[in-house]
């Protein structure tokens, strides 16, 4: 015998939520950033709110602004104004929020109800895979389980996913790449031999740079930003997440680099007038740089968080962590290894949802000490094999008089570019200015 029951409740839902998550993105950009990394158009209930989601995060995509006027114009272009109630329901939503800096708050209260709503709506079809029996058990089991995986995978494919959307993109870049006046077609390293074997970093990519302690990594990495968003013609907004370092040395070693007055000087504060002119004349194109630093940021989602803001706001191109495995994940967890390759697959899933070059610092563990030669494997990146998986290029750093001060190779230093998805690997050397705590080309002849 079966039963059959008429369940009448409304399904989970908050209006209120939701009018105030939508009016905190008609504010501010840094609200519709917020709003943006935490919903999507399905997680709204009312079609209306969906409609206008949607039109806020086109304009977005575009890099144009999100407020009442700006969505007004967009949803009336596309004829959906009168749809959701004209331009004075869009000033309702944006009176219906206290204050923007709550935008996210409300967001995740959306976004625990469209949870819940899909919890509701794949618990009814799991039974109605029971209530038919149409199957074997465990088969039928099986459909229930991957009913229930589904709620939170996102595993339908949008249109937007196929071959025949993004092929014309594909094509027009090799044609630009084929007219470009350089040889680079992504970001400058500030290393000629680095430039030409990999053509700039590019979008997307996570670029892992290893080392032992006190090796240069970060002076490295510092130098890739001097060249990529401080010497460009075309400065490319950049974080720098220095999680080791206060922004204050950074800020020292980058006057050192920029300036070319020794950094023990700058230390000591022992500069002469030949230095203070230096510093004065580097001073403005430092300012000018798009560049922000944060020394007081460790956690993974917090970073992820600055980043999108940022992408929204003002533009991003460029991210470094310094160093990988300093990044927290917010989780309790026993295994360390599990931590940092759950960190290096987010800065790589970062690194594509932005479309930036996401330069990861790494420590080495002490294997290359083991060795007469000291030279670094790829094998040595310290607590997670997943590191070189994520990965799309990793260059381990090396210097000889770092172990031997009588080294005949003093002053040099070799980048082993020991995985490069895109083209060959190689050893490459480039000098070590220690005293200006920079790297630079080796000099030719």
């Amino acid at each position: 015998m079966s039963e059959t029951t008429l369940d009448t409740r409304t399904v989970p839902h908050d209006m209120d939520a939701e009018m105030a998550a939508l009016g905190g993105m008609l504010l501010t950009p840094s609200a519709a950033a917020d709003v943006a990394e935490l919903l999507n158009a399905a997680d709204f209930y009312r079609p209306a709110h969906q409609t206008i989601y949607r039109a806020a995060a086109a304009l977005m995509d575009r890099g144009d602004p999100v407020d009442a006027i700006s969505v007004n114009a967009e949803l009336d272009k596309l004829g959906e104004i009168n749809r959701v109630g004209g331009a004075p329901y869009l000033h309702t939503l944006a009176a219906s929020i206290p204050t923007a800096a709550n935008a996210a708050y409300y967001a995740r209260i959306v976004a625990d109800k469209a949870l819940l709503r899909r919890l509701v709506e794949t618990g009814t079809r799991v039974a109605q895979i029971g209530y038919t029996g149409e199957g074997e058990a465990a088969a039928l089991v099986e459909d229930a389980q991957a009913e229930m995986m589904a709620i939170t995978s996102g595993a339908e494919p949008e249109e937007d996913a196929f071959f025949r959307s993004f092929m014309p993109q594909v094509v027009a870049g090799i044609e630009d790449r084929a007219n470009a006046d350089t040889n680079l077609v992504g970001l400058p390293t500030g290393l000629n031999d680095l430039d030409e074997l990999t053509r700039g970093f590019r979008p997307g990519q996570l670029i892992t740079v290893g080392a032992r302690p006190s090796l240069g990594k970060s002076t490295l990495a510092l130098d890739m930003v001097r060249a990529a968003s401080v010497n460009a013609e075309d400065p490319a907004p950049a974080a720098f997440f220095s999680l080791e370092m206060g922004r204050n040395e950074l800020g020292e070693r980058l006057l050192s680099a920029q300036a070319r007055v020794a950094f023990t000087r700058i230390q000591a504060g022992t500069v002469d007038d030949a230095d203070w002119a230096r510093m004065a004349e580097a001073m403005p194109r430092i300012n000018a740089a798009p560049v922000a630093v944060r020394d007081d940021v460790n956690d993974l989602r917090i970073i992820r968080s600055v980043c999108r803001r940022m992408k929204a706001t003002t533009g991003l191109r460029l991210v470094v962590v310094d160093y990988l495995q300093l990044v927290e994940t917010g989780e309790r967890s026993e295994n360390r290894q599990q931590d940092v390759s759950a960190v290096s697959g987010a800065l790589k899933a970062m690194a594509k949802e932005l479309g930036v070059t996401v330069i990861a610092l790494s420590q080495l563990n002490r294997g290359p000490e083991s060795r007469d030669d000291k030279k670094p494997r790829m094998s040595e990146l310290r607590e997670s094999g997943s590191i070189e998986q994520d990965s799309d290029m990793v260059i381990l750093l090396h210097r000889d008089d770092f172990y031997d001060q009588e080294s005949v190779r003093a002053g040099e230093a070799d980048l082993f570019v020991v995985k490069h998805r895109n083209g060959p690997t190689a050893t490459l050397t480039a000098a070590f200015q220690g005293h200006y705590a920079r790297f630079m080309d080796m000099a030719r002849g």
